[in-house]
C-alpha cells in the first residue's frame, strides 16, 4: 500500500516521469487524494497490474477517463475520482471489462452516442456516486448501465439536473440498497413506489425535487426498517402518513417545504429529528411532543399551530438541542419549562403573539447559543441575570422591551449578533462593546439609545463554529462497507442549524440577507436613536465591515476620513444627522460600495468625483446639503469656490442656515409683547392716557382736515 505522503515529493512537480512509483506491479492501493495534483494521470499507470484501490480524489486532475489508463487496470475494485475535473463517459464504457470493479465515485458526467448506451458491463457495483457530476438536464434512464445492476448498497446521484418520475425500478433491481441520495435534482410527478418490500433500506433522500401528490400510503409497508426519510422542498399534499411514526427504528423525519396539512404529532414522539417547517399545518402542539424522551430536534416554523404552550410540565430529560417554533400563532407568556433543559442550545420562538416579560428562568440557560424572541409583544426589561456565556445569536427585535441593557451583554466573547431593532431600549452603549471580539452584526435600529458613540478598538477576531451534526454522509457508509479502507475520510458530518435571517436598513430600503452569506456578512446598524458627537474614526478599521447605518441620530462632526480602509463596505448611510465639513475625497477607495447616503445634514463643498462607484449614486444620496454643490446636485461649484473646512461646533452655530419658522414665531411674539406693553402702561398712568388720547384725536383731526383739502383742490382741478 502506496499513501499520498511517500510519494508527495515526486506528485509535487506531476509532470515528472515517477518511474519507481509506476514499477511497483505488485501495488495494490494507492492513496493521492487531497494533494493539489494537476494534469494528466500518467500513462505509466497502466503497469499497475496488480493495483485494486485508487483514490486520486480532491485534486486538479484533468482528462476524458476514456483515453486514461485506468480502462486497462481491470484489477481495480475502488475508484475514487470525484473533486477533479475528469470526465467521465456516461455509459461507463471504459470500465465495462472490470469485473471486480464495486466501488466508483465521481462527479462529471459526459454524454456520448448511443451505441455506447446497450453495452451490458461485468462490473456488479455495490457503491455508485454522481454526485453533482452534470448541469445537463438528462433522464435518469440515460444511465443505462444501472439497469443491469442488482447488488447497489448506496446509490447517490444528488445535486445534478435529472429529470423524469421517480425511479422505482432502481428499488426492485436492487432489493438490498441501503441508501438512496436522489435530493436536489428536477425529479417530478406523483411519488410512486412499486409493491415490493426494501427491509434493508435505511436512509432515502428525494428532497429538493419537483414531486407533488400525496405521500404513498403503503411507504410504511415497503420501508420497514427506516433510519432517515428526507422528502423536504417538494410540493407534496395531503396528511403525513401517521404511520411513519411506527416504523420503531425512524430517528430522522424531514417533510420540511411541502403543501402538507394535517398531521398527528403525538405519532411522532419516538423520532430523534422531526422537521415540519413550511407546510399548511394545523392545531395545537400536545405536551406529549414536549415530554417525550428521544425527541432533540424539532422544527415547526411557518404552519399555523397555535394555543398556550406556557403551562407544559417540565421535559422528564435535561438534553433539547433545537426547538423552533417561529412562525406561528402561539400565544400567552413565553413557557418556563425550559428551566430543566440544562443543555438546549437553540430556541427560536419569533413572529408568534406570545406577551409578557421575558422569564428570569431565562437566565439558567448557560449553554445556550441561538435565541430568537423577535415580531412578538414582549415587553419590560430584560432579567439582569442574563447572561449566556455560550450564546452566539440574540434576537430581541421588533417587541416592546425596554430599560438599558444589562451588563451581561458586554460578557461574552461569542456573541456573533446582536440584533434589538424596533424596541424601546435606552441609555448609554459601553465602549465594553469593543470587547466582543466575535460580533460581526451590530443591529440597535428604532430605539431611544443616547449618549456618544464609543467605541474601544479590538482586532481579534474569532472565528466561530456554529451548527449541531447529526448522521453521516453515503461515502462514510460505504467505505465502512469495505473495512480495508474505513479511515479513507475520517468523520463526515452534515450540519442542522436553524436558518438566521439578518436585515439592514439603508436609505429607507431594507436588505435581507439569510443562509450562507452570513458566514461572510457583519454589519452595524444604530439607526433611529438618539446618539449624539462624533462618529469615532476607529469605524474605519472594521475592515470586515459590509454594511453601515448611523442614519436618523444628532451626530455633528466631519466624516471621519477612516471610512476609506472599508474595503468591503456594500452600504454607507449617515443621513438625517448635523455633519459638517467635506465628503473625503478619499472615499473613492470604497470601491465595493453600492448604497451610499449622506443626504440631509449640513455638509459643504464639492461631492465627490463621478468615477467608480460614486458614479452610480443620483441627488438623493447627496439632498437636504444646502452648501454642497456638484453633480449630480443641481447646484453648480465656482471656479473660485473653495471647498470649506470642518469647523469647531462653537462657531457652526453661529453660520448655520436661518430656521423660518422660528424667525416667524419671534416676530409674533415681539409684536404681541410691544402691543401688550403699551397698552400696561397706559393702563396704569391716567395722564399718558389721556395725552395718548388727545394724540390720538389730534392724528384724526389732522387727517380729516388733509382730505377734506384735498378733495376741495380735485374738485377744482376737474372743473
Amino acid at each position: 500500500m502506496i499513501n499520498k505522503r511517500c510519494f508527495q515529493h515526486c506528485f509535487d512537480y506531476f509532470e515528472i516521469n515517477c518511474t519507481g512509483l509506476c514499477g511497483l506491479k505488485n501495488l495494490k492501493q494507492l492513496f493521492l487524494s487531497e494533494n493539489n495534483l494537476e494534469g494528466l494521470l500518467p500513462d505509466c499507470f497502466r503497469n499497475l497490474s496488480s493495483l485494486q484501490l485508487l483514490d486520486v480524489s480532491r485534486n486538479q486532475f484533468t482528462g476524458n477517463i476514456a483515453s486514461s489508463p485506468l480502462s486497462n487496470l481491470i484489477s481495480l475494485e475502488l475508484i475514487l475520482l470525484s473533486n477533479n475535473h475528469f470526465k467521465v463517459p456516461i455509459s461507463m464504457e471504459p470500465f465495462m471489462n472490470h469485473s471486480s470493479l464495486r466501488l466508483f465515485d465521481n462527479n462529471i458526467l459526459v454524454t456520448e452516442p448511443m451505441s455506447f448506451h446497450d453495452l451490458i458491463p461485468k462490473f456488479q457495483l455495490v457503491f455508485f456516486s454522481l454526485s453533482n457530476s452534470s448541469s445537463e438536464a438528462l433522464n435518469v434512464e440515460t444511465l443505462s448501465f444501472l439497469y443491469n445492476q442488482h447488488d447497489l448498497r448506496v446509490l447517490d446521484l444528488s445535486q445534478n439536473s435529472f429529470i423524469g418520475m421517480f425511479p422505482s425500478w432502481l428499488l426492485k433491481n436492487n432489493t438490498r440498497l441501503e441508501q438512496l441520495f436522489l435530493n436536489e435534482n428536477s425529479f417530478s410527478g406523483a411519488l410512486q413506489l412499486q409493491d415490493h418490500p426494501n427491509p434493508n433500506m435505511t436512509t432515502i433522500d428525494i428532497s429538493n425535487n419537483n414531486m407533488h401528490g400525496e405521500i404513498p400510503k403503503n411507504i410504511c409497508l415497503i420501508f420497514s426498517n427506516l433510519w432517515t426519510l428526507r422528502m423536504a422542498k417538494n410540493g407534496l399534499t395531503g396528511c403525513i402518513p401517521s404511520c411513519l411514526g411506527n416504523i420503531s427504528s425512524l430517528g430522522v423525519l424531514d417533510l420540511s417545504n411541502n403543501q402538507l396539512s394535517m398531521v398527528e404529532l403525538e405519532q411522532f414522539i419516538t423520532l430523534t429529528f422531526l422537521r415540519l417547517s413550511n407546510n399548511n399545518l394545523v392545531g395545537q402542539l400536545p405536551a406529549s411532543v414536549v415530554n417525550s424522551s428521544r425527541m432533540n430536534y424539532l422544527y415547526l416554523s411557518g404552519n399555523n399551530f397555535w394555543g398556550r404552550i406556557s403551562d407544559f410540565p417540565s421535559p422528564i430529560r435535561t438534553m433539547w438541542p433545537v426547538l423552533d417554533l417561529s412562525n406561528n400563532q402561539f400565544s400567552g407568556m413565553l413557557p418556563r419549562w425550559f428551566v430543566n433543559l440544562t443543555q438546549i442550545f437553540e430556541i427560536d420562538l419569533s413572529k408568534n403573539h406570545f406577551n409578557g416579560p421575558i422569564p428570569v428562568e431565562f437566565c439558567k440557560l448557560d449553554e445556550l447559543k441561538y435565541l430568537d424572541l423577535s415580531e412578538n409583544n414582549l415587553f419590560d426589561s430584560i432579567p439582569s441575570c442574563f447572561n449566556p456565556l455560550h450564546i452566539t445569536h440574540l434576537h430581541l427585535s421588533k417587541n416592546r422591551l425596554s430599560g438599558p441593557l444589562t451588563n451581561g451583554f458586554y460578557n461574552s466573547s461569542s456573541l456573533v449578533t446582536l440584533d434589538l431593532r424596533d424596541n424601546n431600549f435606552t441609555g448609554h452603549i459601553s465602549n465594553c462593546i469593543g470587547n466582543l471580539s466575535s460580533l460581526s452584526v451590530l443591529l440597535l435600529r428604532a430605539n431611544d439609545f443616547d449618549g456618544n458613540l464609543i467605541f474601544k478598538e479590538s482586532y481579534e477576531k474569532a472565528s466561530v463554529d456554529f451548527g449541531f451534526h447529526f448522521g453521516s454522509t453515503p461515502i462514510e457508509k460505504a467505505y465502512y462497507e469495505f473495512s480495508q479502507i474505513g479511515a479513507l475520510l475520517g468523520s463526515s458530518y452534515t450540519p442542522i442549524t436553524t436558518e438566521e435571517v439578518i436585515e439592514f436598513t439603508a436609505k429607507n430600503m431594507y436588505y435581507g440577507y439569510k443562509g450562507k452569506i452570513l458566514s461572510y456578512m457583519s454589519g452595524i446598524d444604530l439607526s433611529c436613536n438618539k446618539f449624539s458627537g462624533a462618529i469615532p474614526p476607529e469605524l474605519g478599521n472594521l475592515r470586515e465591515l459590509l454594511a453601515l447605518n448611523l442614519s436618523h441620530n444628532n451626530l455633528t462632526g466631519s466624516i471621519p476620513a477612516t471610512f476609506s480602509n472599508l474595503q468591503r463596505i456594500e452600504s454607507l448611510d449617515l443621513s438625517y444627522n448635523n455633519l459638517n465639513g467635506v465628503i473625503p475625497q478619499k472615499l473613492h477607495e470604497m470601491t465595493t460600495l453600492e448604497v451610499f447616503s449622506v443626504a440631509h445634514n449640513n455638509l459643504s463643498g464639492n461631492t465627490p468625483e463621478r468615477k467608480y462607484q460614486f458614479g452610480t449614486f443620483d441627488e438623493s444620496s447627496y439632498e437636504g446639503n444646502p452648501f454642497l454643490c456638484g453633480p449630480p446636485l443641481r447646484n453648480n461649484c465656482s471656479e473660485e469656490e473653495s471647498p470649506s473646512l470642518p469647523m469647531p461646533h462653537d462657531e457652526q452655530e453661529d453660520d448655520g442656515l436661518i430656521d423660518m419658522n422660528f424667525f416667524y414665531i419671534s416676530l409674533g411674539v415681539g409684536y404681541i409683547v410691544v402691543v401688550m406693553g403699551i397698552a400696561a402702561i397706559l393702563y396704569i398712568n391716567p395722564y399718558w392716557r389721556r395725552g395718548w388720547f388727545n394724540f390720538i384725536d389730534y392724528c384724526i383731526d389732522t387727517c380729516f382736515c388733509f382730505l377734506l383739502a384735498s378733495s376741495c383742490k380735485f374738485s377744482k382741478f376737474r372743473r
